[in-house]
């Protein structure tokens, strides 16, 4: 892959301003089939069970369309592009532009899925997020008694359209509190020195807060109504716990 000096980390817009929909960035890297680099982006890379963004790349001599956002070594983002389109050389100032429905999509998901390991209190073994449809899997034995009184109160948190917000702890405090992780199959990433936390709800009135890297709404309230779907035996200890936006 082409490159300009020394490997340089992305600036992942995404996290701090995660409702921005297109920004202009400079082509880091480039000559890799399919493949960019930014040195800023506002696609989300895949991870934690939510998916890459997708959108498009234009740029005065070509336009690409984004398939994919992929995390690649020293905390850069690779974007994949779709094949046969054309790659922007190092150095090309490109605009980038989100597929902002599907994003949002995710935000809303992402966010509901945190408030469902409330109503339903038990460690979680796997999850995925999607535009339409997102799972949690979680360490169950029995499948729950009513499904329809734990929709009700998943409805009801959405409905009271909580602030959601991002803390940021240090590795040992993190190591000091492991009850915050509520994920048993992927652990939050350490080494940097601090984790993000996302929190639901002011400090004095908290419903969540737990370990996430992933793209949220500002408040709960824009989640909009949530049905359960399937709640499928994954084992002889695991549940799945389907949901759809309504």
């Amino acid at each position: 892959m082409a490159r300009e000096g020394k490997a340089m980390m992305t600036e992942l817009v995404f996290r701090s301003e995660p409702y921005k929909k297109a920004m202009n960035a400079t082509v880091l890297e480039s000559g890799r089939p399919g493949r960019i680099v930014l040195d800023r982006t506002v696609f989300y890379a895949a991870g934690g069970g939510q998916p890459g963004d997708t959108g498009r790349i234009d740029w005065p001599n070509g336009t690409s369309a984004v398939v994919d956002a992929v995390k690649a070594d020293s905390g850069r983002v690779e974007l994949v592009l779709a094949d046969d389109d054309p790659v922007p050389p190092v150095g090309a100032d490109i605009l980038q532009t989100l597929d902002w429905d599907r994003r949002y999509k995710h935000m809303r998901m992402h966010t509901a899925l945190h408030l469902l390991s409330v109503v339903i209190p038990l460690a979680v073994t796997g999850g995925s997020v999607g535009a339409d449809k997102s799972r949690l899997d979680f360490n169950m034995p029995n499948p729950p008694s009513d499904k329809a009184a734990l929709e009700s109160e998943l409805n009801e948190l959405i409905a009271r359209d909580l602030t959601v917000s991002e803390v940021w702890i240090t590795d040992e405090e993190l190591a000091a509190n492991p009850g915050l992780v509520k994920t048993m199959s992927v652990m939050p990433p350490t080494g940097t020195g601090k984790v993000r936390l996302i929190r639901i709800a002011d400090e004095g009135e908290q419903v969540d807060l737990q370990p996430c890297g992933g793209t949220h709404v500002a408040k709960t309230g824009e989640i909009g109504a949530i049905r359960f779907g399937k709640i499928e035996n994954k084992g002889r200890q695991n549940r799945r716990v389907n949901l759809h936006l309504a």
